[in-house]
């Protein structure tokens, strides 16, 4: 078994709100990206556009070149020049990254039309399920809890963030649910609720970098593409009933894993505040699969039922980079020996002011 990350290390906890560097690249495609980036403001010279198509699209070097173009919608890198964010040349290149990704997405699914057929399934858990979270009830170890958490920051850190660029896409009943659903994602009018916030809580709790982006390198594709997949379901008007099939996939979801890793969290002798972040998912995320599955979809598909389709895409896309997921953790966790999930160890991260 792995040792390096048994116990909690001192926190090293820059400041929540602190601006990322610019991540290490990973291959040909995110060096580009990088190095364009961090030369000055734009424009720059061509971007490897042809070299997009033969790229892995769930590989480091794609999903971290992605990673990269959708963080200038957020909050940027630190020293780089904000108008990088609508380059023409960068947008582009970035397009045809997305195409990649979307078009295996797409094949790996199984499709249809069948929307509550999709959310049916995920309603019911099969009574053998063991997936992560059962994992990190029963027997997890606080080196892997320290893993998951780190991983799971990459969207956490920024929950709720992708989900919003969908609401002028949507109108009536659809919108003013998703709203809705998104208040309560935002704290509920309560900064000190925001779920990022909370998730950065859980960071200190159990003594790991809570900076926005802090864990970026230590995350593999596997968990960049999770996120990919939001902001490419939200910043396309095309696919906004894929992100609200997502969303909805989510929040079915989340419920019943929340009270699992809640009870992991306890059994790890993990701090309050850590706890806080999973419980408070528990009822809300109840009461928001509802909302998403009668409001937001039902109204959307009253106004739009050509969309079907695009809806159980988002679900099941959904599933299928979830599974992914998962199995590489529990890969690398039910190993002999065990070894860690990460490309990096945890204490051997740069410093992130």
């Amino acid at each position: 078994m792995i040792t390096e990350n048994v116990a909690p290390a001192p926190a090293r906890v820059p400041a929540r709100g602190a601006v990322p560097v610019p991540p290490e690249p990973r291959g040909p495609l995110s060096r580009a990206v990088v190095e364009a980036l961090t030369a000055g403001p734009p424009p720059s010279g061509p971007l490897p556009v042809s070299a997009v198509a033969s790229a892995d699209p769930y590989g480091e070097d794609l999903q971290l070149a992605l990673h990269t173009c959708f963080e200038l919608h957020y909050r940027g890198f630190r020293g780089v020049d904000a108008d990088w964010e609508w380059d023409p040349e960068l947008l582009r290149f970035r397009k045809a990254l997305e195409d990649t990704f979307l078009a295996a997405l797409r094949t790996d699914v199984e499709g249809g039309d069948d929307v509550q057929g999709v959310l049916e399934e995920l309603l019911v858990e099969p009574v053998d399920a063991d997936g992560v979270s059962h994992y990190l009830r029963d027997r997890g170890e606080m080196w892997q809890m320290r893993e998951y958490a780190a991983l799971r920051s990459v969207y956490h850190l920024k929950e709720a963030d992708p989900h919003a660029w969908v609401i002028p896409r949507l109108r009536g009943r659809s919108k003013v649910a998703l709203v809705a659903v998104e208040f309560d994602e935002f704290g509920g009018g309560r900064a000190d609720m925001i779920h990022a916030g909370l998730f950065a809580e859980l960071l200190e709790d159990l003594g790991l970098d809570a900076s926005y982006g802090g864990h970026v390198e230590a995350a593999p594709a596997v968990m960049l593409a999770t996120v990919n997949m939001m902001s490419l379901f939200g910043l396309r008007r095309s696919l906004r009933a894929a992100m609200v099939g997502h969303f909805a996939a989510a929040e079915i979801t989340t419920a019943p894993s929340a009270r699992r890793m809640a009870r992991a969290l306890e059994r790890l002798d993990a701090g309050p505040r850590a706890v806080r972040f999973f419980t408070e998912h528990i009822e809300a995320d109840a009461v928001h699969e509802q909302v998403l599955r009668r409001d937001v979809i039902g109204g959307l598909l009253e106004d739009e039922p050509e969309l079907a389709g695009d809806v159980v895409f988002g679900v099941q896309a959904t599933g299928l980079l979830e599974d992914r997921l998962g199995a590489h953790l529990l890969g690398c966790w039910r190993s002999s020996p065990a070894r860690s999930a990460l490309r990096r160890p945890l204490d051997d991260l740069p410093e992130r002011g």
